[in-house]
């Protein structure tokens, strides 16, 4: 039986809204009804329910996705499910699209291994506080980097405190004897061993991250590998990543031949050589390695945060942990799941053409400046004129704000956001911050109501007031 939908709309969206649509004949069954307010944007609970009488013969009632309103009271009010559609009607195809694919973002099966790489100077104190913080971001592993040469004599205690607070622990030393003492104190992994410490194992419950003994040696590490088989101990396998230029593509090699070979064993992939090593944009090198260790099916990756410009890459790690998982679970391309890795670009940036943005232009009556973004550049109109510059400079002598500072420097400000949106080929929306993906937090918001007015406009009317 086909779904029927009522959307709910303002008067300047109806008929784009009506137009993508029928566009969409087939999907479901749909009518739209203007609520009566220009802006649908504007629509509240109040002006919902006061001017919506029912549901009519509806399955479900669509709001639009800037609308502000309790979708529970809403639902409950009218007997079918209320929800807020997307942002731009123009991506109302698109989130039909997705929803179709019933994918869900929570489920992941990839440990991050956290690492503290500065572990050995650091207090107790200062060790759970950032334990906390990475555990917040992803991590499901608080890996403690010991220092070479350098004493770490609260080892021990700072083990059996994280432990006292239920993180999983692993130690990561160089030294045989701090791993040993790690695992004494009740460490979860050690990082790492080779085939000659491998009586650490033996000593400890510890679960062991074996290497080779030498760098690219294989064969050492299957070695190491059969003795613990031998004796029926759990271990993680790591053949160690190296950065590009130095080895990058014989050491995916190496990944790929232990799993074709050892298809039962858990390995561990560090990171942090490709995101540390390489100045580029994390996202882009997270996203493909966490797809390389989801392909052969590596369940563990080691992430240390140390450059500047690895400064998000727990949240990367996690989003896209959850985003291969998704896609594989689905069998479907990584695309059309999640924009948290897209912080550059959108994948549709305007929404609009520039020929709609001259309709609603030519529909406003009042001297509101609203401001859009199409491939054109940016678009700034009210009812007194339509500007269209990819240059913001260039249209600050055709608004005429006069002695309006307050105004001058809001429009001066959404303005330059507009012109660095165009410029990136992002989305761009009046009064919204843009969207960095997981390159930056992104501010809460209450979806029930209006914002408050901005500084600008509250001071202008404390001003008109006083």
């Amino acid at each position: 039986m086909t779904e029927n939908i009522l959307f709910l709309t303002g008067h300047l969206a109806e008929p784009r809204l009506e137009a993508v649509l029928e566009g969409m004949k087939g999907v479901f069954a749909w009518r739209v009804v203007d609520i009566g307010v220009k802006v649908a944007a504007l629509m509240t609970e109040e002006i919902i329910l006061r001017r919506l009488d029912d549901s009519g013969d509806a399955d479900k009632i669509m709001l639009p996705g800037r609308c502000r309103a309790d979708l529970e009271r809403l639902s409950a009010h009218y007997g079918v499910p209320v929800v807020r559609g997307p942002d731009e009607v123009r991506d109302i195809p698109v989130f039909f699209g997705r929803a179709r694919k019933a994918s869900d973002m929570s489920k992941y099966d990839i440990n991050i291994f956290a690492e503290i790489i500065d572990a050995t100077a650091m207090s107790i104190e200062e060790i759970l506080e950032r334990a906390e913080d990475y555990s917040h971001k992803g991590a499901d592993v608080i890996d403690l980097g010991c220092l070479p040469d350098t004493p770490f004599p609260h080892l021990e205690d700072t083990v059996r405190a994280l432990k006292k607070y239920g993180y999983k622990v692993s130690v990561d030393s160089a030294d045989p004897d701090e791993l040993l003492r790690g695992g004494k104190a009740g460490a979860d992994y050690l990082l790492s061993l080779d085939e000659s410490r491998l009586h650490i194992a033996d000593a400890v419950a510890s679960v062991p991250i074996l290497i080779p003994e030498t760098h690219g040696d294989m064969d050492s590490l299957y070695r190491a590998m059969a003795v613990l088989d031998a004796k029926g101990l759990p271990y993680l396998a790591d053949p160690v990543l190296d950065p590009i230029n130095f080895g990058f593509m014989g050491s995916l090699e190496r990944y790929a031949r232990l799993r074709r070979e050892r298809p039962d064993i858990d390995i561990l992939l560090g990171t942090g050589n490709l995101t540390e090593l390489t100045e580029a944009d994390t996202t882009g090198i997270t996203a493909a390695l966490i797809g390389i260790a989801s392909e052969l099916e590596i369940k563990n990756v080691l992430v240390v945060q140390v450059s500047p410009h690895t400064r998000r890459t727990y949240e990367e790690h996690d989003v896209a942990r959850r985003l291969m998982f998704a896609s594989r679970a689905d069998a479907e391309l990584p695309k059309g799941y999640t924009d948290a890795l897209l912080g550059l670009h959108a994948k549709r940036p305007f929404p609009l053409t520039p020929e709609e943005i001259a309709e609603n232009a030519a529909a406003v009556r009042d001297k509101n400046f609203r401001i859009e973004v199409a491939e054109d550049g940016v678009h700034i109109y009210n009812r007194d004129g339509h500007h269209v510059a990819q240059d913001i400079f260039e249209l600050f002598p055709k608004l005429d704000l006069g002695n309006d500072s307050a105004h001058a420097f809001y429009l001066a400000a959404e303005l330059a956001r507009a012109e660095t949106a165009w410029r990136l080929g992002k989305r761009y929306a009046q009064d919204e911050p843009l969207n960095w993906g997981v390159a930056a937090d992104q501010p809460t918001e209450d979806t029930t109501r209006l914002k408050k007015a901005g500084h600008t406009l509250a001071m202008k009317k404390k001003r008109e007031t006083s």
